[in-house]
């Protein structure tokens, strides 16, 4: 297992309220050894004016899930933050309706430094592919 937390699917989910991730729908619904899922809708919150998925919102679940990976990942949450660094995404595939689901792993979790890929997905269906950068931080 990479998570120095503990997996929580209820504490995860509670850190979203009243936050982006929340307003966009997105729900963490499973978290592995190696990695974390969740899903979003594809919805007049997630869409573009013209009717499909905003690439937007897939780059903001892309960052939410490498966000919470990282915190899954640091010593001690209360002294130490994780933050996006950079953050690249290839959309594939356009989707009007239903539900997206985003699955993180790691590329390389190092001490400071983390690298994380997210494919975003609906069924068998490649959505987006993005790599998220994030920094572990200390915040005492």
């Amino acid at each position: 297992m990479i998570w120095k937390q503990v997996p929580n699917l209820e504490i995860l989910n509670e850190k979203s309220k009243n936050t982006l991730i929340d307003h966009l729908g997105i729900k963490i619904t499973e978290i592995g050894s190696d990695f974390i899922k969740a899903t979003m809708p594809v919805d007049h919150r997630t869409h573009q004016p013209d009717g499909v998925l905003h690439g937007g919102a897939s780059v903001a679940l892309a960052e939410s899930m490498g966000s919470f990976a990282g915190w899954m990942s640091v010593s001690d949450p209360t002294c130490e933050s994780v933050v996006g660094v950079e953050i690249n995404a290839n959309h594939l595939a356009a989707v009007r309706s239903g539900e997206v689901e985003a699955t993180v792993s790691a590329i390389k979790i190092g001490k400071r430094i983390q690298v994380w890929n997210i494919l975003i997905s609906q069924e068998d269906k490649k959505i987006c592919i993005c790599r998220l950068t994030t920094m572990t931080v200390m915040t005492q």
